[in-house]
């Protein structure tokens, strides 16, 4: 009963339209100090430091063990020499972050529900592994992570840390792969499953951002530089050189792969709807980072960013 009470609480508080911003040089126990981004356009999502709690011992099934996914529930792959993982967003809405270990790689899978971002980082920075979890605070409605070694929060979108000890220190992102769990399922049978079996007691059933995800309105403020999508359409989100370019979903044909020059270089992508997965190469055939996300939020970290259209 008690945390059926909290967690009524915490979505209460989550989904109302209040929006706390910082008065002070501190929030959730982080000092903002030597933060590079405007203390006022950081903002309190609900929750206290590590109110979402991030796991950082998952636990795997196989495939054919799985019984809580529906066909069309969307995965985040991981591929790593002969070990191929899946981090199912019905999973992580609840968490936002998984640290992990594949083939010796330390890994962070995050995923933010207010901005439809799920990205995947290495965690090894400056020489050392780094365990992450989740500050409660969100920046241009993103979520904001922090490492436990030290206090640092560090931008998802953005991939650096903008504020602690770490300040500027840049994430290196890594390539995964977001499609249907049907999809999943038939091109990787013998693949690892995240379990349900958290420590946590959740409703991993249940869609706790469904009416969210219904509106166009976002939750917290966040600057409009363009204005050419609705707030929530969703784009792929590419970085080639320093260069930003998104390219919306409902412009893709299923049957085509487009060749795009980017500053000096040239990638490959194209979108399966059914599959509602994306491919994105570089001009060498290799699969480089990528990440679906809503409009809203791709513009306001990248304004500068190129807009693609097939015509």
């Amino acid at each position: 009963m008690k945390k059926n009470l909290i967690n009524i609480l915490f979505f209460t508080l989550l989904f109302s339209s209040m929006i706390i911003p910082l008065s002070s040089q501190s929030k959730n126990g982080f000092d903002l100090s030597d933060s590079i981004i405007n203390i006022n356009d950081i903002h309190q999502g609900g929750p206290p430091r590590d109110g979402i709690p991030s796991i950082s011992n998952p636990e795997f099934i196989s495939v054919n063990q799985v019984d809580y996914l529906k066909e069309d529930d969307i995965i985040i792959g991981v591929v790593r020499g002969d070990t191929v993982k899946a981090y199912p967003t019905r999973i992580l809405i609840w968490h936002e972050i998984v640290n992990d270990t594949v083939e010796g790689e330390p890994i962070v899978v995050t995923y933010c529900p207010l901005c439809g971002t799920s990205m995947v980082f290495s965690r090894s920075i400056g020489g050392q592994v780094r365990e992450f979890g989740v500050s409660g605070l969100l920046y241009q409605s993103d979520v904001l992570m922090y490492d436990r070694e030290s206090e640092s929060l560090w931008s998802q979108l953005e991939m650096k840390a903008v504020s602690g000890e770490e300040t500027g220190e840049v994430l290196k992102w890594l390539p995964s792969e977001y499609m249907t769990w049907k999809s999943w399922r038939d091109k990787y049978p013998h693949g690892e499953v995240l379990s349900i079996q958290t420590g946590y007691n959740r409703n991993y059933g249940g869609n706790a951002y469904g009416g969210y995800f219904a509106s166009d309105r976002t939750m917290f403020p966040v600057p409009e530089y363009r204005r050419e999508l609705p707030n929530k359409a969703l784009i792929i989100g590419v970085i080639v050189d320093g260069e930003a370019i998104a390219f919306p979903i409902d412009q893709f044909s299923s049957s085509e792969t487009y060749i795009i020059n980017i500053a000096s270089s040239r990638i490959q992508i194209s979108y399966e709807k059914e599959r509602k997965h994306p491919f994105v190469r570089n001009g060498r055939g290799e699969t480089i980072p990528y990440v679906i996300s809503f409009w809203f939020a791709w513009q306001a970290f990248y304004p500068e960013t190129v807009l693609w259209s097939p015509e």
